[in-house]
């Protein structure tokens, strides 16, 4: 469904001096720098697939997203959405794919809503069902008539985003391209979009790629992962596996018979050196250990010999910690499915 291909972009940046000289001597004499936003990139995501493109600010992801919703074209290497290149054939893409993008509108600025959804409707071509039934939907999960006739440029940012999600969706697009699309919106409506985008594409089998840093948008959403650092892919594959990737794990567990939890933490960390062991709220001991000395069966055992455990389980590695150690160089995660492999197949 989408193809990348070695995607570069390159953006030619005037060296500006300091100063009111340094200013006037730039009216005469421009230096110029290259910076390069996307450093050839490679992925492939099949059709139906939910994944989110993650990273850092400045890492690249928008320019990657507008590269392949055709709005700029990359300085080499090439890209395919629905076997089309996006930026030599605008119109022909343009039809297939719902674009949201936080600062970009599609909606006309000085109409209403719903006019901008029948102008949308005419572009579109969409049949009278397909709209009905859109609109519908729109109205149980968006509540989008609340938004009344009010100009678009009239709306506050959260009720904007609610007409720009609807919009994308409106014309039954074979893909969705979301850049931060619950950007304003408060917690009923984040989990309504949640919903909306889960349903159709329970419904039509819409590709999905979005891009944000609202770790529970990700993690509702999208079964898989595409990260970015400094321009590169770094990992690609489940979410799952990304998890698999943390670098400290955890047990949390109830016990009997010790209401002092103090003497219960002190054993653990004397027992397994380079655990932490803290207490939680609800009486229950939180045991961090380092996947790179631990396994979580060697954890266990050391709980079980030692404690009457009441309960016990393993809770999912936390997805910002894990993005928080690639972004900062902690850690590399591996290309898990990156075309090419080594050095090149993971750009």
């Amino acid at each position: 469904m989408i193809v990348a291909e070695h995607l570069v972009k390159e953006f030619r940046l005037t060296e500006r001096k300091p100063g009111l000289a340094g200013s006037l001597a730039t009216l005469f004499t421009r230096e110029h720098r290259v910076v390069r936003a996307v450093d050839g990139v490679s992925f492939t995501i099949p059709a139906g697939a939910k994944t989110a493109y993650i990273g850092a600010n400045g890492a690249g992801k928008s320019t990657t997203i507008k590269m392949l919703t055709g709005i700029m074209t990359p300085t080499s290497g090439r890209c395919l959405v629905r076997g089309i290149e996006p930026y030599r054939h605008r119109q022909a893409n343009a039809r297939g794919i719902g674009v949201v993008f936080g600062q970009r509108s599609q909606l006309w600025w000085d109409l209403s809503v719903p006019d901008s959804f029948r102008i949308l409707r005419r572009v579109y071509d969409i049949p009278d069902a397909v709209y009905r039934r859109n609109l519908a939907l729109y109205r149980e999960l968006l509540d989008i008539d609340a938004l009344g006739t009010t100009p678009v440029r009239q709306l506050s940012l959260g009720q904007r985003m609610r007409a720009e999600i609807a919009a994308s969706l409106l014309h039954d697009p074979a893909v969705v391209f979301w850049d931060e699309p619950t950007i304003g919106l408060d917690m009923v409506l984040k989990d309504a979009v949640r919903q909306l985008v889960n349903r159709v594409h329970a419904e039509l089998g819409t590709t999905v790629v979005l891009t944000s840093h609202d770790i529970a948008d990700i993690a509702a959403i999208c079964d898989s992962a595409l990260v970015v650092d400094r321009g590169r892919v770094v990992h690609q594959g489940s979410i799952r596996d990304l998890l698999r990737t943390a670098d400290r794990r955890s047990v949390v567990f109830d016990h009997r018979g010790r209401p002092d939890p103090g003497p219960v933490r002190a054993e653990i960390e004397r027992g397994l050196p380079g655990v932490s062991a803290s207490s939680a709220e609800d009486g229950r001991i939180r045991v961090d250990y380092p996947a790179d000395r631990f396994t979580s069966r060697q954890v266990l055992g050391f709980l079980l010999d030692r404690f009457d455990l009441a309960d016990c389980y393993a809770p999912e590695p936390d997805l910002e910690d894990v993005l928080r150690r690639i972004y900062g160089g902690h850690r590399e995660a591996p290309s898990t499915g990156v075309p090419g492999g080594g050095e090149e197949g993971a750009a």
